[in-house]
């Protein structure tokens, strides 16, 4: 009975349940410049080739993915919900990755239509963080 009841906590943890996605969507890349500047780059950009073993050790430890997906999620509350709160922590966290410099950031989403891939730009903040 006890070992019955340990099982059932266990079960959810062990094997997850997909239904918490509300949606399947793209999610916004978050890009980001000097300001002024047109020189648009992706904050966090995806390697373009793994090894196996880097493959297999990032199953277990990848902080930098972690914190990729942390500023995916709080990209999509500000196009969502236009939370202030979302850009204000997503600003910082990009601040600490180019620090001492002055800068823009934006939200493009990428969609397919009739085989070309369309760039939209959904915001664009003004420039933040460095010297003013």
């Amino acid at each position: 009975m006890i070992v019955l009841r340990l099982l059932r906590l266990l079960l959810p943890a062990l094997i997850p349940s997909w239904r918490f996605f509300r949606a399947v969507a793209a999610s916004p890349r978050i890009e980001v410049c000097a300001a002024g500047s047109a020189d648009w780059r992706e904050v966090a950009p995806r390697p373009d080739h793994l090894s196996l073993a880097r493959m297999c050790r990032r199953m277990l430890w990848n902080p930098r993915w972690n914190e990729a997906l942390y500023l995916v999620s709080l990209a999509e509350r500000v196009v969502e919900q236009g939370s202030a709160h979302a850009m204000h922590e997503l600003q910082q966290r990009v601040s600490k990755l180019r620090p001492n410099e002055r800068l823009e950031l934006r939200l493009v989403f990428i969609n397919v239509q009739g085989g070309a891939l369309m760039r939209e730009v959904l915001y664009q903040s003004a420039p933040f963080g460095g010297p003013c």
